[in-house]
């Protein structure tokens, strides 16, 4: 097989995995910044559901998870509706966004905690529902203190793709793996695979060291001024 070849095969589904990664890891987002307010909140019944998630997406492994939401989940609504089908892309992203969703819950609860009391009991005392108070002052400030733990995620996301092979989607690992059933060519198959994959979190390492020092340094220009 022609190298170029390979090598245009491996870019298309580099993107693949990209697009795999941004889609859940903006609706991992959404579902944890959800979670996160069910654990804050003082029903008992929601702090309940979200510990049954967490303990249920951290205790299992991805691998399982995947096979469970693309072979399992079908299986059962085939007895209710029969012709129903849930595609490798589909169940990936399902996969990967409950996975992520759980872990920046914990990011985003992290956040919250970590911004000071005295901005929400100013917010109220100005006569701000607490609902708005925290809308309005505790998450904007909350947001700014996780973006390099999103960053981080956003790796963790990127490289947890991989697994999604067993599923059949086309992404990097899974092109990687019918390359080399063409070209019997382990070495240098796997060898392109990793330096796009090191190339591509380095890059994100990088942006993730930058934010992080901007933010350090906003908030110690700040300290400076007042």
């Amino acid at each position: 097989m022609n190298w170029s070849v390979v090598l245009m095969r491996l870019l298309e589904s580099l993107l693949v995995t990209a697009k795999l990664t941004v889609v859940s890891l903006l609706l991992g987002a959404l579902l944890g910044m959800l979670f996160c307010f069910l654990a804050l909140s003082r029903n008992k019944v929601l702090n309940i559901i979200d510990n049954l998630y967490l303990d249920i997406i951290r205790g299992t492994p991805l691998i399982v998870q995947a096979f469970f939401i693309y072979f399992g989940i079908p299986q059962l609504l085939q007895t209710i509706i029969p012709a129903f089908r849930l595609s490798p892309d589909a169940a990936g992203i399902i996969t990967l966004t409950l996975n992520a969703g759980a872990y920046i819950s914990e990011i985003f609860r992290s956040g919250i905690m970590a911004v000071d009391k005295g901005q929400m009991e100013a917010a109220r005392s100005l006569g701000l529902p607490r609902s708005h108070a925290m809308m309005k002052v505790v998450i904007p400030q909350a947001i700014r203190i996780v973006i390099p733990a999103l960053l981080n995620q956003f790796i963790i996301t990127l490289k947890d793709t991989s697994i999604l092979s067993v599923i059949g989607i086309r992404e990097l690992t899974q092109t990687g793996k019918l390359i080399i059933a063409t070209t019997f060519e382990s070495f240098k198959t796997w060898a392109l695979v990793a330096v796009m994959y090191l190339i591509l979190i380095k890059l994100l390492s990088m942006l993730s060291n930058r934010i992080e020092r901007s933010l350090r340094n906003g908030t110690n220009g700040k300290s400076h001024k007042s």
